[in-house]
């Protein structure tokens, strides 16, 4: 039997009953695991720790850092490298072997980080095609670290870390495995995550240094559609056609067009803004 893998594995986690037992055994290959609750008000922390997994609260006092890079600091893990996860996420069996034939090179610290592409579920479907989010969920906690944004004050996201990647000055690798996100929750609560997530991206728009700042963080290609116009229309034609969305059926279709209205929503809520602040 293989040994356990000498990697501690952080899940980010409030209210997330529904699926945390069977998240935390998804990573059972692991020498650790450590949920990092947010005083959930359901059965959250007593199914994570009949699951195995170490339980410690996050409170936010509103200030840098949040709750990403508050868990690599303050979580006293046992390890330097983590593999930092959202509650609904879980390594596939490949990136798992992967990993660990990879400690070699973790050992020898040869990258920072490691870039991971997430197997999306929407709409009750897995997503093969069409628009591929990338996380950078593998890091070594003492070269890697999330930057500090100026989005303190910023609506809709607030005690976890927006839509920006740790940095760090090691480089960065990239993994074949995947990290399914297995979001099982009723299609509303997408919508109203979305709602949230468009709020902190209209501030961005409206706050230049923010936004500046936190495009640093992205990838090129993040940079570069950050500055496009008419990023509804882009964003469907780039998922759906160009990277084959429509095999994904009706749900390549639904996930196309539901983030082609979250970069309208945020385009309407900078606008009515503006129009607010006109004299």
């Amino acid at each position: 039997m293989n040994s356990p893998l000498p990697v501690s594995v952080v899940i980010l986690a409030k209210n997330e009953a529904r699926g945390i037992g069977e998240c935390v055994s998804r990573v059972s290959a692991f020498d650790e695991v450590v949920v990092v609750d947010s005083r959930s008000t359901d059965e959250t922390v007593n199914l994570a720790r009949a699951a195995g997994a170490r339980v410690i609260q996050f409170d936010w006092d509103g200030k840098y850092p949040k709750k990403k890079q508050w868990s690599l600091d303050q979580a006293g893990l046992k390890h330097d490298w983590v593999l930092l996860l959202d509650a609904d996420e879980s390594p596939t069996t490949v990136l798992v072997e992967e990993i660990r034939e990879l400690l070699p090179e973790l050992a020898a610290e040869r990258f920072g980080a490691y870039d991971i592409k997430l197997r999306y579920r929407f709409a009750g479907r897995f997503l093969d095609h069409g628009h591929r989010v990338t996380k950078r969920s593998l890091l070594d906690r003492r070269k890697a670290a999330f930057p500090e944004v100026g989005d303190l004050e910023a609506p809709g996201i607030r005690e976890v870390e927006g839509h920006y990647q740790p940095q760090t000055e090691s480089g960065v690798g990239r993994l074949r495995g995947r990290i399914e996100h297995d979001d099982r929750d009723p299609i509303s609560s997408w919508f109203e995550r979305h709602n949230r997530y468009s709020d902190w991206e209209a501030y961005l728009r409206r706050d230049a240094l923010a936004r500046t700042t936190v495009a640093s963080q992205r990838s090129a290609g993040g940079r570069r559609f950050d500055k496009i116009p008419f990023k509804p229309l882009v964003f469907f034609i780039y998922s759906y056609v160009a990277r084959a969305g429509f095999l994904d059926g009706r749900a390549g279709f639904d996930y196309a067009l539901a983030l082609s209205m979250y970069y309208w929503q945020i385009g309407v809520k900078v606008r009515e803004f503006a129009r607010e602040q006109s004299p």
